[in-house]
């Protein structure tokens, strides 16, 4: 019986949105992934590990990512456009999101903890 088909576009795409709930993981290796329970104990440093991880996922080529999730499906992936597009999304956004952190940390470094 074969397995599943594991896409890796739904899975840069749950990365890139719910990466810091670890619904990626999820998806990809199930319930008894003790990396998919980590993202939802440590919330703040899974935010940057997910877009980390959906940067990951879309950018493993096609025939590596067949060979790691989709040994038994019977199909192969292509993934197109979407991906590429997925991911140019993705490092806009957590680069925003960093340089963001680095700046509100400075700034509460730089004034005693000010808020405002």
């Amino acid at each position: 019986m074969p397995n599943s088909h594991k896409n890796k576009t739904l899975s840069t795409l749950l990365a890139a949105l719910f990466g810091w709930l670890g619904l990626h993981r999820f998806y990809l290796y199930g319930k008894k992934d003790f990396w998919a329970w980590a993202h939802l104990a440590f919330p703040p440093l899974s935010i940057f590990a997910g877009f980390i991880g959906a940067l990951v996922i879309g950018l493993t080529p096609d025939e590596k990512w067949d060979a790691q999730h989709n040994v038994h499906s019977g199909q192969t992936s292509n993934s197109g456009w979407g991906v590429i597009v997925l991911v140019v999304l993705t490092f806009a956004l957590g680069s925003t999101a960093l340089i963001a952190t680095i700046a509100r940390g400075f700034d509460l470094y730089l004034t005693g903890g000010a808020f405002g």
